[in-house]
């Protein structure tokens, strides 16, 4: 991923937005340091992409799921 000083981000936002739109995202540095990551609004963020279903059929949920443990639970608050 590209990194851009604040200044030539200033400069060349109209070729950098352009960049973006092609999938190309990068990030503005201001005195060396990373401030801000441009994106595409539609793109996700990099490493928070959710896989649904991934795990779908490998276990089962037990229909007392919500009761589990319930007795303990009791005895450990005095009720």
């Amino acid at each position: 991923m590209e990194t851009v000083n604040m200044h030539d981000a200033k400069t060349r936002l109209s070729q950098l937005v352009d960049k973006v739109a092609k999938g190309e995202p990068f990030i503005i540095a201001k005195a060396g340091k990373p401030i801000a990551r441009v994106t595409a609004i539609d793109s996700p963020i990099s490493g928070n992409e959710r896989r649904l279903g991934f795990l779908k059929d490998q276990f089962q949920i037990p229909a007392d799921f919500d009761r589990m443990g319930e007795d303990e639970i009791t005895t450990l608050f005095g009720s």
